[in-house]
Protein backbone atom coordinates (compact mmCIF):
# COMPACT_ATOMS: atom_id res chain seq x y z
CA UNK A 1 0.00 0.00 0.00
CA UNK A 2 1.23 3.13 -0.98
CA UNK A 3 0.63 6.70 1.24
CA UNK A 4 -0.38 10.00 0.50
CA UNK A 5 2.91 12.51 0.42
CA UNK A 6 3.35 16.26 -0.55
CA UNK A 7 4.96 16.33 -4.06
CA UNK A 8 5.98 19.06 -6.54
CA UNK A 9 5.05 18.15 -10.34
CA UNK A 10 7.12 19.46 -13.15
CA UNK A 11 5.33 23.16 -12.90
CA UNK A 12 6.11 23.29 -9.39
CA UNK A 13 2.82 23.10 -7.53
CA UNK A 14 2.36 21.09 -5.07
CA UNK A 15 -0.13 18.77 -4.33
CA UNK A 16 -0.37 14.93 -2.83
CA UNK A 17 -0.06 12.17 -4.58
CA UNK A 18 0.31 8.62 -3.88
CA UNK A 19 3.69 7.74 -3.31
CA UNK A 20 4.97 3.74 -3.04
CA UNK A 21 6.92 2.95 -0.32
CA UNK A 22 9.44 0.59 -0.98
CA UNK A 23 10.73 -1.70 2.31
CA UNK A 24 12.99 -3.15 -0.12
CA UNK A 25 15.87 -4.55 2.21
CA UNK A 26 18.93 -6.53 0.25
CA UNK A 27 21.61 -7.23 3.00
CA UNK A 28 23.34 -10.63 4.18
CA UNK A 29 25.96 -11.67 6.73
CA UNK A 30 27.19 -14.92 6.32
CA UNK A 31 29.57 -16.90 7.72
CA UNK A 32 31.69 -19.86 7.09
CA UNK A 33 35.39 -21.19 5.87
CA UNK A 34 36.70 -20.28 2.70
CA UNK A 35 36.94 -23.09 0.27
CA UNK A 36 40.37 -21.66 -1.74
CA UNK A 37 42.60 -19.19 -2.35
CA UNK A 38 41.15 -16.10 -3.79
CA UNK A 39 41.43 -15.51 -7.77
CA UNK A 40 41.49 -11.62 -8.91
CA UNK A 41 40.35 -10.87 -12.47
CA UNK A 42 40.17 -7.80 -14.41
CA UNK A 43 37.55 -7.18 -16.77
CA UNK A 44 37.03 -6.33 -19.91
CA UNK A 45 35.96 -2.90 -18.34
CA UNK A 46 39.03 -2.44 -16.52
CA UNK A 47 37.52 -3.31 -13.07
CA UNK A 48 39.21 -5.71 -10.45
CA UNK A 49 37.43 -7.79 -8.64
CA UNK A 50 38.64 -10.67 -6.42
CA UNK A 51 36.19 -13.54 -5.99
CA UNK A 52 36.50 -16.91 -3.73
CA UNK A 53 34.06 -19.28 -2.28
CA UNK A 54 32.47 -19.46 1.42
CA UNK A 55 31.69 -23.05 2.70
CA UNK A 56 28.40 -23.60 5.25
CA UNK A 57 27.24 -25.53 6.72
CA UNK A 58 23.20 -26.43 6.55
CA UNK A 59 21.30 -25.38 9.85
CA UNK A 60 18.55 -27.38 9.88
CA UNK A 61 19.84 -30.88 7.59
CA UNK A 62 22.81 -32.47 6.20
CA UNK A 63 25.17 -31.11 3.61
CA UNK A 64 27.14 -27.84 3.03
CA UNK A 65 26.48 -24.65 0.43
CA UNK A 66 29.35 -22.83 -1.22
CA UNK A 67 28.38 -19.49 -2.45
CA UNK A 68 30.43 -17.06 -4.78
CA UNK A 69 32.22 -13.94 -3.14
CA UNK A 70 33.00 -10.95 -5.21
CA UNK A 71 34.92 -8.38 -3.61
CA UNK A 72 34.89 -4.94 -5.85
CA UNK A 73 36.95 -2.45 -3.21
CA UNK A 74 40.29 -1.63 -2.56
CA UNK A 75 39.74 -2.61 1.00
CA UNK A 76 37.78 -5.99 0.49
CA UNK A 77 40.01 -7.03 -2.59
CA UNK A 78 43.11 -6.94 -0.38
CA UNK A 79 41.51 -8.90 2.45
CA UNK A 80 40.11 -11.46 0.42
CA UNK A 81 43.56 -12.01 -1.17
CA UNK A 82 44.73 -12.53 2.23
CA UNK A 83 42.81 -15.30 2.88
CA UNK A 84 43.66 -19.40 3.23
CA UNK A 85 41.80 -22.04 2.95
CA UNK A 86 39.90 -23.48 5.36
CA UNK A 87 39.84 -20.13 6.81
CA UNK A 88 36.73 -18.92 9.45
CA UNK A 89 35.30 -15.35 8.34
CA UNK A 90 32.46 -13.12 8.51
CA UNK A 91 31.08 -11.44 5.21
CA UNK A 92 29.10 -8.51 5.31
CA UNK A 93 27.42 -7.67 1.73
CA UNK A 94 24.58 -8.10 -0.47
CA UNK A 95 23.45 -10.61 -3.20
CA UNK A 96 23.22 -9.27 -6.91
CA UNK A 97 22.76 -11.08 -9.53
CA UNK A 98 25.51 -10.62 -12.70
CA UNK A 99 24.67 -10.79 -16.31
CA UNK A 100 27.73 -11.33 -19.18
CA UNK A 101 27.76 -11.74 -22.91
CA UNK A 102 28.93 -15.66 -23.34
CA UNK A 103 29.55 -17.44 -26.62
CA UNK A 104 26.35 -19.72 -26.00
CA UNK A 105 24.44 -16.09 -25.18
CA UNK A 106 23.31 -14.39 -21.90
CA UNK A 107 24.85 -15.80 -19.23
CA UNK A 108 24.16 -14.90 -15.25
CA UNK A 109 25.40 -16.35 -11.58
CA UNK A 110 24.22 -15.07 -8.63
CA UNK A 111 26.62 -13.51 -6.11
CA UNK A 112 27.54 -11.92 -2.52
CA UNK A 113 29.57 -8.50 -3.05
CA UNK A 114 31.23 -8.10 0.19
CA UNK A 115 31.39 -5.23 1.38
CA UNK A 116 33.32 -6.61 4.73
CA UNK A 117 35.65 -9.54 5.15
CA UNK A 118 36.44 -10.30 9.36
CA UNK A 119 38.63 -13.15 10.65
CA UNK A 120 36.59 -14.78 13.01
Amino acid sequence: MGSKKKAQDSAGSSKFAEIEEDYSLNDVVLRGRVSQEAIEKELPSGDKVVEFRLIITRDKQSGVDTLDIASWSAKSRRTALSLTPDEWIEVSGSIHRRFWSSPTGLASRWQVEALEISRI
